[in-house]
């Protein structure tokens, strides 16, 4: 009797699992990581195809994580995990590098500090405000989204950021921002709006130690631009 022939993707599958077990994820092309993460998704089809479209259709890992849940799910069907375990990754990735943020001892404006912001806002489409708490210590305490809005539309109201600083009893704030336009430069309202924020949070004695705004891979420190007066 002649022995079924398994699919060629199967050997495939355990080769791939192999390089990237033995050399690690640099050894890998980026349709190659994609098609990893695809195997526990879609258990029996080749994903090779698949993540090639996808990067083709999207641009760039990046782009492809950052993208809208219901613009990747369109692509799959309703049936597919793969949608949710793509969008699964990118938010651990983002809790990762937040938990890594609040482990450093000082993150005034620190290169972890600096990679939290970039993952967790640098892909929104829409305009979103958040502060950072920190404690004596500088240490992070809490990070809250205070305003969404459609592109370059968010308000902020002073108020509601430094009621917030005073419940979780912060010593100091950081505000962060994106600019889903990608152009990094402050407008007017936002210089206007950190120079409110530091008036009215200096007789709380509350120091805001930076505005960062974020676009697409890069960002604009207000406090390394010598904005923050």
């Amino acid at each position: 009797m002649n022995e079924k022939k398994q699919p060629h993707y199967k050997g495939h599958r355990s080769r791939l699992k192999k390089r990237y077990t033995t050399s690690g994820i640099d050894a890998l092309q980026d349709y190659e990581v994609l098609e990893l993460l695809l195997f526990y998704a879609i258990p029996r089809r080749d994903t090779k195809a698949l993540a090639k479209d996808l990067l083709k259709k999207f641009g760039s890992l990046k782009k492809l994580m950052d993208a809208d849940l219901k613009e990747i799910e369109a692509l799959f069907g309703m049936s597919s995990q793969a949608p949710l375990l793509i969008r699964l990754i990118k938010d651990l990735g983002t809790l990762y590098l937040q938990e890594k943020a609040m482990e450093t001892p000082q993150i005034s404006s620190t290169k972890a500090l600096l990679d939290y912001c970039m993952a967790s806002m640098g892909g929104l489409q829409d305009e979103h405000f958040s502060v950072i708490f920190l404690n004596a210590q500088n240490r992070m305490i809490k990070t809250e989204v205070i305003q969404e809005g459609i592109v370059n539309q968010a308000v902020v109201y002073p108020r509601k950021i430094l009621e917030n600083a005073i419940k979780y009893k912060a010593s100091a704030i950081i505000l962060v921002h994106n600019h889903p336009s990608g152009n990094i430069k402050p407008s007017d309202a936002d210089i206007r709006l950190t120079r409110t924020l530091q008036d009215t949070a200096r007789v709380l004695d509350i120091l805001i130690h930076d505005h960062i705004i974020v676009g697409e891979n890069r960002y604009f420190s207000f406090r390394e631009e010598g904005l923050m007066g």
